[in-house]
């Protein structure tokens, strides 16, 4: 009989690098503003650059769009849809959502570099998260183009809104804007897309796309700039409907802005998601849940279960399971496939997360982090981080902080964790983890979010409806509801 191998301990487990080639990212040295199917520069003569979080280097300068350049994309926008688009068979529109979907999976690899480049989330995550979900939701509304007479009953037809004015923001570049153009465009709208400014990257390359895919003239026009462009294109009387992912706090600004006007708006804004735990859950499987839930995307996610509850009875193992699976986590280089955790969006964030580390621990919670690394030299990064022991009135559980931090408390009945997860002015995820598929219903119904997820987490269908409720939003993007959001119905 043979012997077994004697296990050694002390081998050294770490990868070796696998980065991702850059060699077939296109990047130009300088980018104008996308309006009525071409490049432009800004009249204002401004342009900013656009820097990789994970170097601090520069990746491309980009224009700066001020109240005149607004002005020329909205005049584009309406008049393609008096002139073309809100007058165009519905299946000729499909063809051309399907047309831009295609061309995404062919440059896909390109998108996901690039993505990964200006805004620091790990390579896996932007290969096999972002870009094919951006691509598949220009497929699910290009299939609904045609067949929209037969999408509401009891309405008459719908028609379109009219011109869209979208603000994205820079944790999802690419997929907030098809999660924003592929309805809009479906229903016969369209559209100015503002970009964020620290990650306009993937935008302006869409802008090639839609170039390429020969959509009409001025369709889609696309601006950069900063919050002065945002508010110029939010509060532009030709803009007829305004779509708007970001913070809570820019979102009030919004609602105050068109108050009193005839525009439709749809907000999706913060959220500080509960993933509660019971004695009965798989807990091998809820930790991976967990660590999804909070440290994807560097925890730069509006539905991060960014609070931990977890039932007494199992609190001490499950948390040290957890610690077990942060201490394998690789913070690191976003074009490695061996990272887990990429590099935070640029030093603002960086600095409000560690804001937020300081003012856990004064709050009496303890942090903790695993022994990980960072790179050393340039570059915005932080470990992933748990509080233990924070109270329900900590900040740290409280607000939203948009980082890889997550803020552990207890409980001892399915009543009191809806309560403490209820117990936040937001309202747009949750997550609930156990064996009882009576307890999943009782507790699902029970929390008021937009979005709950049962034995798992973030996950996302382009034919799913998301938004939240309280201070996480207004309307809902994604299915049919997403179409609706873009239709008058008489």
């Amino acid at each position: 009989m043979t012997a077994s191998p004697t296990l050694n301990f002390d081998t050294d487990w770490s990868y070796d690098p696998a980065p991702e080639s850059t060699s077939h990212a296109q990047i130009d040295e300088q980018y104008g503003l996308f309006i009525g199917g071409q490049f432009v520069a800004p009249q204002s003569g401004k342009y900013f650059d656009t820097l990789s979080p994970s170097s601090e280097q520069k990746l491309a300068s980009v224009a700066e769009a001020g109240q005149a350049d607004v002005d020329a994309a909205v005049a584009a926008a309406r008049q393609a849809y008096d002139n073309v688009w809100s007058k165009m068979p519905a299946a000729d529109r499909g063809k051309y959502l399907y047309r831009i979907a295609r061309i995404l999976q062919e440059r896909a690899r390109e998108f996901a570099v690039i993505e990964s480049m200006d805004g620091g989330k790990p390579i896996r995550e932007s290969r096999d998260i972002d870009i094919p979900l951006a691509a598949a939701h220009f497929f699910y509304y290009a299939g609904w183009a045609d067949k929209l007479d037969y999408t509401f009953p009891g309405s008459k037809k719908p028609q379109p809104v009219g011109v869209a004015g979208q603000v994205i923001p820079w944790n999802f570049p690419l997929l907030m804007a098809a999660w924003k153009l592929a309805p809009a465009l479906a229903c016969g709208n369209t559209v100015v897309l503002k970009p964020a400014e620290t990650t306009p990257l993937t935008a302006l390359k869409l802008a090639e796309v839609i170039r390429d895919a020969e959509l009409p003239e001025g369709v889609v026009n696309i601006v950069t700039g900063a919050g002065a462009t945002g508010a110029a294109l939010v509060e532009h009387p030709g803009v007829d409907k305004v779509a708007f992912t970001g913070s809570t706090a820019v979102g009030k600004r919004i609602m105050q802005a068109l108050a009193g006007t005839k525009k439709k708006y749809t907000l999706e804004l913060g959220g500080k998601a509960a993933n509660i735990v019971f004695d009965d859950a798989p807990i091998d499987q809820a930790v991976e849940g967990i660590v999804n839930g909070i440290f994807f995307n560097q925890g730069h996610v509006c539905c991060a279960g960014s609070r931990l509850l977890v039932q007494e009875s199992i609190a001490d193992r499950l948390i040290r399971k957890l610690q077990d699976r942060m201490q394998t986590l690789i913070v690191g280089d976003p074009l490695d496939k061996n990272t887990d955790i990429g590099a935070i969006n640029s030093s603002m964030q960086l600095e409000k997360i560690n804001g937020y580390l300081a003012l856990g621990s004064d709050d009496g919670a303890e942090l903790w982090q695993p022994e990980c690394a960072l790179p050393s030299g340039q570059g915005y990064w932080c470990k992933p981080s748990l509080f233990l022991g924070a109270s329900q009135s900590s900040r740290v559980v409280q607000e939203e902080i948009f980082g890889p931090v997550l803020a552990v408390q207890t409980f001892r009945t399915v009543e009191e964790a809806v309560t403490k997860a209820n117990n936040t002015p937001y309202g747009l995820s949750g997550g609930v983890w156990t064996d009882k598929g009576s307890k999943i219903f009782k507790v699902t119904s029970a929390i008021n979010a937009g979005v709950v997820w049962a034995n798992t987490f973030n996950k996302f269908d382009p034919g799913s409806p998301f938004g939240g409720v309280k201070e996480s939003g207004v309307g809902r993007e994604g299915g049919l509801q997403g179409l609706k959001e873009y239709c008058v119905l008489n």
